[in-house]
C-alpha cells in the first residue's frame, strides 16, 4: 500500500503591488480577497463586475498561484483578452501563461491536445454555419428524404434543433414538442439525419460548435487520467457572466473543479434573460446548493446610473420571487426622475421620441449616446418610419431592419402578386417557396402564366384607366390562372402549388380583397406558418412579426396603400445602410433589450409597455416565463445612466376592432408613481400664416406637438428651421 505524504503549501511573505483596500470599495473587496472555495459573486448592473474579476485574477497571482493554474472563463474572446491585458497592467508583467478564453475556445485548446482519445486527429476542422448547413444537406440525401415531397426541416432548421437539444440537455422530442409539434410527422427521418450528421463528421474529421463542448465534456468523463491532469491543474477557476450559462457549460465547470472546488461564479441572477438560447436560470439560482459550503457576495454599489433610476430598478426587480434580493446603491449625485410618458398611439410615441432625441442633443447628449429599447423589432415599425420621414440617422443593433427581413418579403410578395399580377419578382419569389420548384421551374411557370395573364405587350385592358372617373379598375383574380397552368407544375410540387392556388384565392376573396391585415393573417393560416417552422430560425419570434405586421396594416385602407409604405420603408433601409458603410456619423440607437444588454447610453426611451407586448403575451403563460420578462425590464431600466423615459401608447389598431385601447405593462402598476414623473403630450401649435408646415429634422409640424413637463403653457416654438440649415 502506496504511504500518503501531505506537502503543505510554502507561501514566501507577500509584498503586493496593488492597494486592492484602496482601489477597490468593501464588497469588490471583499470578494476579491475571499479565501479558497466556491464562491457566487452577485455583480448588480453598473457595479464594477469586470473590475472585480480581473482584481481577483491579480489577487491570486500577487499570492503566489501560476498564471497557467488559473482558468478565466467568458463568453466573448474580446472580454477574455481585456481582462488578461488589466491584469498585465496591474501587475505590470507579461501573462501569457494565464488560461482565459470563451468555453468554446478553451475547448478547441484541449481538444487539440486529445482528441485522438476520442477517434478524431489532433488537427480536426471546426465547421462553420455555412459547412453544417451543406452537410446537413448532404444528410437529408443520404438518409433518402425527398424533401419535395414532403415538407421536412430545412438544414437551417435542424442545426438549430439539434443545437438546442445539446445545450439544454433536453430529447430531440423535448426541443420539438413531440406528438404536439410542426414535425410530429418526420421525427424519424429527422433522427436517421442526427446519426448520419454525427458520422460524417467523425469521418470528415469536422467538429461543430457545440461539438467543441460536448466532446471537451466527454473527454473529461470517459478517460480519467485527462480529468485528473486538468482538476490538478486549474487550481482556481473564474467564470464571468454565469447566469447566462447552459447545463452543459455547467457540468463542464463541475468536473473541472471538482478537486480543488477553487469555482468563483460571477454574474447577476436579476440580468438572467437568455432562456431562448439556451441559458439555464437554475444554474445561478441554484449554485449554492450545487456547491456545498459556497460563499455568497453581492456587490451593489451602481457607478453607472442616478439614484433616481435605481430606485425604479429596484423595485421594478422586487417582484420576482425567485431571486438572490439585492438593492442597488448609486455611486452618482442626484438627477431627474425617470419620466412616465403616455401617448395616444404608436404615432405619437414616435413623434415624442423624434422630438425629445433632437432636444436632448441640442442640450449636449450625441445622438450615439441615446437608446431606444424594445421587447421586439415589431415594436419600432412606427419609430423608424418617423425617424426616417424626419431624416434623423439611426442605426439598429440587429444589423437588418424590419422590412429587410426574408419572411417580411415572402409575405409581402403574396399581396404583391394578387395587387399587381404582372410582377415577375413576386411571383418567382412565391413559386421557389415551393417544394420541387427550383429557378428553371419557376421561369417555366411564370412563362406561363404571363402568356394567359398578359396576353401582349401592349394590351394590358385590365390596368387601363376607365372612361368614367379616371379609376383603375379591379385587377383580375390570380387564382384561376394559377390554377389553369397546374399542369406545368413539376409533380412533386402539385400538392403545395394546389394550396398555393386555395391560399390565392381566399386572400382575393371580396372579403378580404383591399384588406392587407386580413390577407396576411390568411397567408399564415393558410400556408405560410408551416413553411416558417420547416424553412427559418427562430421561427416564432418571425411568426410574432409577421403578426404584428398584420395589426400595423389593418391602419390602411387600401392593399396598394400598404405595399407603396412597404416599398418606400424599404428602399429608404437600403438607401441608408449603404450611406452609412464608412461613415462616422453619430447616430440614434435603436436596439432589442437582449442586444443591449452589457451596454449603457446617457439617455435610454424604453417603448411599446402595453400588456401583451411587453411582457410579451406568450410570455406570460408561465410564472418563469413572467419573471424572465420582468428582468428584462430590468436590463432595459439599468442600461440608462442619466435620463430614462418610459412610454407606452394607449391605443392600438387591433383587427377586426379598429383602435382598441391596450392596457399598460404591468411592470408600470409595480412600482410606486412617486419613482416617476408623468409628462403630457399636448397638442400641435396651429400654423401661423405665411409660416411653411413642412416636417424639419428639429420640429414636428403637423401632427403633435410636446411641451415640456409642468408647463403646458409652453410648447414647442412653431418657427420652423431654415430649409438650407443642416441640423447634423
Amino acid at each position: 500500500m502506496a504511504r500518503e505524504y501531505q506537502l503543505n503549501p510554502f507561501r514566501p511573505p507577500v509584498n503586493l503591488r496593488i492597494d486592492y483596500a484602496r482601489e477597490l470599495n468593501s464588497q469588490q473587496h471583499e470578494a476579491v480577497t475571499a479565501p479558497p472555495g466556491p464562491c457566487l459573486v452577485l455583480a448588480g448592473a453598473g457595479a464594477g463586475k469586470t473590475r472585480t474579476l480581473t482584481y481577483r485574477v491579480a489577487w491570486l497571482i500577487e499570492h503566489g498561484i501560476p498564471a497557467d493554474r488559473i482558468l478565466l472563463l467568458t463568453f466573448t474572446n474580446k472580454s477574455a483578452r481585456e481582462m488578461m491585458e488589466r491584469v498585465a497592467d496591474l501587475l505590470g508583467g507579461d501573462f501569457a501563461d494565464l488560461w482565459g478564453g470563451t468555453f468554446h475556445s478553451i475547448g478547441v485548446r484541449i481538444l487539440r491536445l486529445h482528441a485522438d482519445r476520442l477517434g478524431y486527429r489532433r488537427d480536426f476542422t471546426i465547421a462553420d454555419r455555412e459547412d453544417v448547413k451543406d452537410l446537413l444537406n448532404a444528410c437529408i440525401t443520404d438518409a433518402g428524404i425527398d424533401v419535395k415531397a414532403v415538407r421536412f426541416p430545412k438544414a437551417e432548421a435542424l442545426a438549430d434543433l439539434f443545437s438546442m437539444q445539446v445545450n439544454t440537455g433536453r430529447t430531440l422530442e423535448e426541443v420539438t414538442g413531440g406528438d404536439e409539434g410542426p414535425f410530429a410527422g418526420v421525427m424519424d427521418s429527422i433522427r436517421l439525419v442526427q446519426r448520419k450528421y454525427a458520422e460524417r463528421k467523425r469521418q470528415a474529421g469536422l467538429m461543430d460548435f457545440d461539438d467543441l463542448l460536448v466532446l471537451w465534456l466527454r473527454l473529461l468523463q470517459d478517460f480519467p487520467d485527462i480529468a485528473e491532469t486538468y482538476q490538478r491543474r486549474f487550481q482556481f477557476v473564474l467564470v464571468d457572466e454565469y447566469q447566462d450559462t447552459n447545463v452543459l457549460q455547467a457540468t463542464l465547470l463541475d468536473v473541472l473543479t471538482l478537486r480543488h472546488r477553487n469555482l468563483m461564479a460571477v454574474g447577476d441572477d436579476a440580468q438572467s434573460i437568455y432562456s431562448w438560447r439556451g441559458a439555464n436560470f437554475a444554474n445561478i439560482l441554484k449554485f449554492p446548493e450545487r456547491h456545498a459550503g459556497a460563499k455568497v457576495f453581492k456587490i451593489e454599489t451602481n457607478y453607472r446610473s442616478t439614484p433616481e433610476i435605481l430606485a425604479l430598478a429596484n423595485a421594478a426587480i422586487a417582484a420576482n420571487l425567485r431571486q438572490f434580493p439585492k438593492a442597488l446603491q448609486a455611486a452618482r449625485p442626484p438627477g431627474q426622475k425617470p419620466a412616465l410618458i403616455v401617448a395616444t398611439d404608436a404615432r405619437e410615441q414616435a413623434a415624442f421620441i423624434a422630438q425629445r432625441t433632437l432636444e436632448l442633443r441640442d442640450e449636449g447628449i450625441p445622438l450615439d449616446e441615446i437608446c431606444v429599447l424594445y421587447r421586439s423589432h415589431f415594436h419600432a415599425l412606427e419609430l423608424q418610419m418617423e425617424l426616417t420621414r424626419r431624416n434623423i440617422p439611426f442605426v439598429i443593433t440587429s444589423g437588418i431592419r424590419f422590412f429587410e427581413q426574408a419572411h417580411i418579403k415572402d409575405v409581402a410578395a403574396y399581396l404583391k402578386l394578387i395587387a399587381n399580377p404582372a410582377d415577375e419578382l413576386a411571383f418567382k419569389r412565391l413559386a421557389r417557396m415551393l417544394p420541387g420548384v427550383g429557378g428553371k421551374s419557376a421561369d417555366t411557370l411564370w412563362a406561363a402564366f404571363s402568356a394567359r395573364f398578359l396576353p401582349s405587350s401592349d394590351s394590358t385592358p385590365e390596368l387601363e384607366a376607365s372612361d368614367n372617373d379616371g379609376a383603375l379598375p379591379e385587377a383580375r383574380p390570380v387564382a384561376p390562372e394559377l390554377a389553369a397552368i397546374s399542369r406545368k407544375v413539376p409533380k412533386k410540387a402539385a400538392a403545395a402549388w394546389a394550396q398555393f392556388t386555395a391560399t390565392i384565392a381566399q386572400c382575393e376573396h371580396p372579403d378580404r380583397r383591399g384588406q392587407p391585415g386580413r390577407q396576411i393573417r390568411w397567408v399564415l393560416e393558410a400556408d405560410y406558418e408551416d413553411y416558417l417552422r420547416t424553412t427559418y430560425e427562430n421561427a416564432r419570434n418571425r411568426l410574432e412579426d409577421l403578426t404584428q405586421l398584420a395589426a400595423y396594416a389593418d391602419s390602411f385602407a387600401d392593399t396598394t396603400l400598404f405595399l407603396s409604405e412597404l416599398a418606400l420603408q424599404s428602399n429608404l433601409e437600403a438607401e441608408q445602410n449603404q450611406s452609412r458603410e464608412g461613415d462616422d456619423e453619430e447616430r440614434l440607437r435603436l436596439s432589442t433589450i437582449h442586444q443591449a444588454k452589457g451596454l449603457e447610453f446617457r439617455a435610454v426611451f424604453v417603448i411599446m409597455l402595453c400588456d401583451g407586448l411587453f411582457p410579451s403575451g406568450r410570455s406570460t403563460e408561465t410564472a418563469d416565463g413572467e419573471e424572465e420578462e420582468r428582468r428584462l425590464f430590468y436590463v432595459a431600466l439599468t442600461r440608462a445612466k442619466d435620463e430614462l423615459y418610459l412610454c407606452r401608447p394607449l391605443l392600438r389598431f387591433l383587427p377586426g376592432m379598429g383602435e382598441a385601447f391596450q392596457p399598460a405593462s404591468r411592470f408600470l402598476g409595480e412600482f410606486s408613481e412617486t419613482l416617476v414623473e408623468e409628462w403630457k403630450i399636448h397638442a400641435p401649435v396651429p400654423s401661423l400664416p405665411g409660416r411653411s408646415t413642412h416636417d424639419t429634422p428639429s420640429r414636428i409640424r403637423g401632427t403633435r406637438g410636446l411641451g415640456r413637463p409642468g408647463d403646458p403653457g409652453n410648447p414647442p416654438d412653431p418657427d420652423p428651421v431654415d430649409e438650407g440649415e443642416d441640423p447634423f
